[in-house]
């Protein structure tokens, strides 16, 4: 009898795993990327989550980007990105995107063959959707090999199972290719479940094995080509930063294929903006290394505060990017330059897109707002636009710049400022790069800006002889940074704010807070949160300094 049952067993098994639940995916990184125990995962995840204020319910987060490392390295910075949702927020499906690492293909493979199993539980995989996306659209398959050993989707397993209550579906999907047409292919099979009762999680990591401080600054690049939303600008920037020459780095954004998916989904809704919810890399853990690193953003898309529903939020038409217009995003510098950047300990960094900001700086320089006690001469002005339009001239020659005769130059050129240099074409933002501080004399910071600026700023290709007629120039000149002890001496709409905590920093340049409207609280906690990283309270740390700045912009006259 024992025989025959135990026959009976070696049959059946092999069925089950044709029919059963053994079918259902399971895990291959527990026990390494996360703990195995349930217990212990759960504490762990409490943890992570514990850090995070209450999320706003009246916004409607969309779709998000978080970190599929060991959690030892990236957990917080995914947990910030769950947070940002209510745990009781309802969404029919979390569709649940990646980049497969170990299998190349054509396409995005849709597992349906079972569900996800977890040491939390079994996460539900809605199967029906998944087969209608292989039916209707081409570039969806089934590929069951690519799902079994791939981590990135998993890591985010737990996360889903411990925050949502409910727990919706989820619809997994790994893409296997790099071409655009493909991509796009996808992202119109998708569209129509990108909506409100739709959850799109996109795993992905960031910068892989730079050194810390590269990592920083080219995952602060990358980060801001998505907040943009523009899918071109994106693809550019991925491209420049891993053509820039960076030291030891693999890749920009291992799963930025699934990221261009989720740009091309959202570039037509202007209801929705993207916001860098946390930034770290594997260096900020006691377990990292500082030489080699890889980085970790989280950042949701979410919809829009319609007007009049409350003063926390930036208001106007320009709302999704409100944060981001008038901030400055880290970008690594080359070249001369960038050498004296580095050994200073200036911060190189690149100017936000779009004609608003621009338009908000032109006003500060002609007098709508006050530009404090920072001003040039007509006869000063115009000599810096000389000496940066001889910068970007003697490269497109590949001759050295004509000698400047500092002697005849004006005390307040020769003064030790930072300063940006912009370069827009038709309206559009053609490259800006700038020091916020510098030893060096202002016209000398102004050379090397509108070198880097031109040719230097990994979101756009270097600056060509035939498009340099076409493209106008604009300088921001920066006072001197100066250490407040108390929030009562900033002065919205005269003064950015430039904070400082550790290693995390950001700032906001002066016409923001004006322009939303904003009391220095918000100014503060805005800059604290979205820029520096440290939270909306986080200016009011011991630990945290504060730094006052004005800024003083003009442009050259313009064509007739």
């Amino acid at each position: 009898m024992k025989t025959v049952s135990l026959f009976l067993i070696m049959l059946i098994s092999p069925l089950m795993n044709i029919f059963g639940q053994e079918r259902d995916r399971q895990p291959v990184v527990s026990g390494s990327f996360y703990p195995s125990d349930p217990d212990k995962l759960r504490s762990e995840l409490a943890g992570y989550f514990a850090s995070f204020r209450k999320p706003d319910d009246a916004v409607r987060v969309r779709a998000m980007i978080v970190p599929h490392a060991g959690y030892v390295f990236s957990g917080h910075t995914a947990a910030a990105g769950f947070a940002s949702i209510p745990s009781g927020a309802v969404y029919d499906n979390i569709f649940l995107i990646g980049v497969s690492h170990r299998y190349a293909f054509e396409g995005a493979a849709v597992f349906t063959s079972g569900d996800l199993a977890t040491p939390l539980g079994t996460l539900k995989v809605n199967r029906e959707a998944g087969e209608q996306l292989k039916r209707t659209n081409r570039w969806f398959i089934g590929k069951d090999e690519a799902h079994g050993p791939e981590h990135s989707l998993e890591v985010e397993l737990p996360f889903i199972m411990y925050h949502f209550n409910p727990v919706p579906q989820v619809i997994p999907i790994l893409i296997g290719t790099r071409n655009t047409s493909v991509l796009k292919g996808i992202a119109s099979g998708l569209q129509s479940w990108f909506n409100e009762r739709n959850l799109f999680i996109i795993s992905s990591d960031f910068s892989h094995y730079p050194s810390y401080d590269d990592a920083r600054r080219v995952d602060r690049v990358a980060s801001d080509a998505i907040i943009n939303g523009d899918p071109d600008l994106f693809l550019r920037t991925i491209r420049n930063i891993e053509s820039s020459g960076t030291d030891n780095l693999a890749t920009a954004m291992c799963g930025w294929p699934a990221g261009l998916v989720l740009l091309y989904l959202a570039e037509k809704d202007e209801s929705l903006r993207f916001r860098n919810v946390e930034y770290t890399n594997s260096g900020d853990s006691p377990r990292g290394s500082k030489d080699e690193v890889v980085g970790y953003n989280a950042i949701v898309l979410e919809r829009k505060r319609a007007a009049g529903t409350g003063n926390t939020e930036p208001k106007g038409a320009a709302a999704g990017k409100a944060a981001d217009e008038g901030a400055t995003v880290t970008t690594a510098p080359k070249g001369a330059a960038a050498g004296k950047a580095a050994d200073e300990g200036a911060t190189v960094t690149t100017a936000p897109k779009g004609a608003s900001a621009g338009k908000a700086e032109d006003d500060y320089a002609t007098g709508t707002q006050d530009p404090g006690s920072f001003t040039l001469t007509p006869a000063e002005k115009q000599t810096l636009i000389s000496i940066a339009r001889e910068a970007i001239s003697a490269r497109l020659d590949g001759r050295k710049p004509a000698t400047i005769d500092a002697t005849r130059l004006t005390t307040r050129l020769k003064e030790p400022l930072g300063a940006f240099v912009t370069l827009t074409k038709e309206g559009e933002l053609r490259g800006c790069i700038g020091r916020f501080t510098s030893t060096d004399p202002l016209w000398e910071v102004v050379a090397a800006m509108a070198t880097e600026a031109a040719f230097g700023d990994p979101r756009f290709p270097v600056l060509t002889r035939t498009e340099y007629p076409s493209v106008d120039l604009e300088i921001s000149v920066l006072g001197p940074m100066k250490k407040i002890n108390s929030i009562s001496e900033i002065k919205t709409g005269r003064h950015g704010i430039y904070l400082k905590k550790g290693y995390r920093s950001g700032t906001l340049l002066p016409q923001v807070a004006s322009e939303r409207g904003w009391s220095v609280e918000q100014f503060l906690g805005y800059c604290a949160r979205d820029k520096a990283g440290i939270g909306w309270d986080g200016w009011k740390d011991r630990d945290t300094e504060i730094f006052v700045y004005e800024a003083y912009v003009f442009g050259e006259e313009r064509k007739p």
